[in-house]
């Protein structure tokens, strides 16, 4: 009997195990699944929102306003505007749909945006803004110089929601303070910006993970 009952709780021990190591590979491998990359235009489009200050790059991030782990490209974009004082202006596009109520694209990714110098928070109605640009994928950043030519395009985190030193904003630092850069596109770790109700949205946890 003791046996019997010894054996079980191997099993057990085993089947969880596994378990465990099955889910944290597919959190693995959900944290490294990139997102929908996007072209942008060569240069800045005269009819977008967008008006950058005189002698400075302009940064244009797209954002789904309720996508968790799009907080991490806010926080590294908060780096990088300390790191280009003086040298960028930031605009932080927020989607919303014509018909959602008021204020659904005011999250805490909003405020926090909003309160770093430097930033201009815009609410991108039905997206026209993001498709002017191309994007297609929340978080997803652009760069253009004074003149108004690209500069850069992608991402400025190494994974989904995870903060810390990447490529990206290495590259726009260096492309404003050296001139020039290794890199000039990365992958952008994020869920789809049209999609309300997409692996991000109300209801949904999955970016949390």
């Amino acid at each position: 009997m003791q046996k019997k009952s010894r054996l079980f709780l191997i099993v057990c021990g085993v089947l969880w195990l596994a378990a465990v190591g099955l889910g944290l590979h597919r959190l693995w491998i959900y944290a490294s699944e990139a997102g929908v990359s996007a072209e942008p235009p060569a240069h800045l489009p005269v009819n977008a929102q967008i008006r950058p200050s005189p002698g400075q790059a302009a940064l244009v991030m797209f954002v789904h306003p309720h996508c968790p782990c799009t907080r991490a490209s806010i926080g590294e974009l908060a780096l990088l505007m300390t790191h280009c004082q003086g040298r960028l202006t930031a605009y932080v596009l927020f989607f919303k749909p014509r018909e959602f109520p008021a204020d659904w694209e005011k999250t805490d990714l909003w405020y926090s945006a909003a309160a770093i110098p430097g930033v201009i928070v815009i609410q991108d109605e039905d997206g026209l803004e993001a498709r002017r640009f191309h994007a297609a994928t929340s978080g997803h950043a652009i760069v253009y110089d004074g003149e108004g030519s690209l500069l850069f395009s992608g991402g400025i985190t190494a994974s989904r929601g995870h903060s810390g030193d990447n490529a990206g904003r290495s590259a726009i630092v260096a492309l404003l303070i050296e001139g020039s850069a290794e890199r000039k596109e990365t992958l952008t770790f994020g869920c789809s910006l049209f999609d309300p109700k997409s692996e991000c949205g109300e209801g949904t946890t999955k970016c949390d993970k």
